[in-house]
């Protein structure tokens, strides 16, 4: 191939990626292997044993053994510290966890734009730090770091003359900025049955998915309020540190359940902007009766089960409270509950198959705005 060199224009060349370490190339590896094996230490480390047998990852200088001491080394991983103390068994730490977190966020939201820490933006104008390019006349309780003083001598000019200059609060002229919110989210997830029926792992990507969100609002959003639940039969709520470990179990999908446990919780904020976030395969297959009684019905979309879904959708709208499904499969027939679900709270959805996290088809019902992220 004949090689061009011109100057100020363009040259390719083989992609050559970036340099790692070894223990940076296994630990890439590791991260994604310990949250397909829901935290268990062994198990992942013995994958990533037969993956090195199979694609020599380490090097005689760098071997298993020195990689798992980098672990302990680093604080990723340490002996466990609960019941069964002292079995030679290691858990993960918190900051195994965060990394782990943080990972999902980079796969699946890594090319969002930065935004403002701590704060959500509204069309609405008012006191704060974010700047809208605009100017308004001054008005009691704006801080004076915002006075715009060339606008306002112009003012003072105009309205009293330049042969005895004074300044009023008339005259004053601040700059408008983006009035920001703080935001309750509850983060439901599915852990139901279906979620790894017919040999697809939908657990794993919803796990990811439930990740990034977390982490997202954890550290661009740390003044909003976090709380997450899971739902099969019924709902109950967990802590941040246990997306890593979350496994699905001989549970139906309760999706009723789920939404008013998320809205119970929703209610003792004191935030006005509230919101639920629902990571599902979009098959409900289950409702609790006043009785106490469980209805269940795994074989399609059950219309009694249906309704109830859509009924707490609607009440969740009138009560303020946004939902974005999260839909981790790219079942057309799964598909047509969460559009008629999402239609009945005027909120969003995002629809992915389980092989791209990366890419998502958004659907804004509130907006009737559709398309591919």
């Amino acid at each position: 191939m004949k090689s061009l060199n011109y100057s100020g224009g363009l040259r390719f060349k083989n992609y050559e990626p970036p340099f790692q370490t070894t223990f940076e190339k296994l630990f890439e590896i590791f991260q994604e292997l310990i949250t397909y094996t829901s935290g268990d230490f062994d198990e992942a480390i013995e994958w990533l044993r037969e993956l090195d047998a199979e694609y020599e990852l380490t090097t005689p200088e760098y071997t298993m053994d020195d990689f798992i001491e980098d672990l302990k080394n680093k604080g990723y991983i340490q002996e466990r510290t609960g019941p069964g103390k002292g079995d030679g068994k290691v858990e993960l730490t918190s900051k195994m966890e965060q990394a782990i977190r943080q990972r999902a966020l980079n796969q699946i939201f890594g090319k969002m734009r930065k935004a403002s820490n701590g704060n959500h933006k509204t069309r609405k104008s008012g006191n704060s730090d974010e700047k809208t390019g605009d100017i308004r006349n001054y008005q009691y309780g704006d801080i004076p770091e915002n006075i715009v003083m060339t606008e306002s001598l112009k003012n003072a000019q105009i309205n009293h003359g330049i042969g005895e200059f004074k300044l009023e609060e008339n005259d004053l002229i601040v700059e408008d900025n983006q009035f920001k919110t703080q935001m309750s989210t509850v983060l439901m997830i599915d852990i139901s049955h279906s979620m790894i029926l017919y040999g697809e792992d939908r657990i794993t990507p919803a796990k990811k998915v439930a990740m990034a969100l977390s982490e997202l609002i954890l550290t661009r959003y740390p003044k909003d309020s976090l709380d997450i639940i899971v739902f099969g039969n019924d709902a109950w709520p967990i802590e941040i540190k246990d997306l890593p470990y979350l496994q699905v179990g001989p549970f139906h999908t309760n999706t009723v359940a789920g939404v008013q446990l998320a809205m119970d919780i929703l209610r003792k904020k004191k935030n006005a902007n509230k919101q639920i976030f629902m990571i599902t395969d979009g098959k409900p297959s289950c409702v609790r009766m006043p009785d106490g009684f469980y209805y269940k019905n795994s074989v399609g979309l059950d219309d009694f089960i249906t309704t109830k879904c859509y009924n707490i959708a609607a009440q969740a709208r009138k009560s303020g409270i946004s939902i974005t499904t999260f839909m981790v499969t790219e079942d057309p027939y799964l598909q047509e509950f969460v559009d008629k679900f999402t239609q009945s709270n005027q909120g969003k959805a995002y629809y992915t198959g389980l092989g791209g996290l990366g890419e998502m088809i958004f659907q804004d019902y509130e907006n009737n705005k559709k398309k591919k992220l």
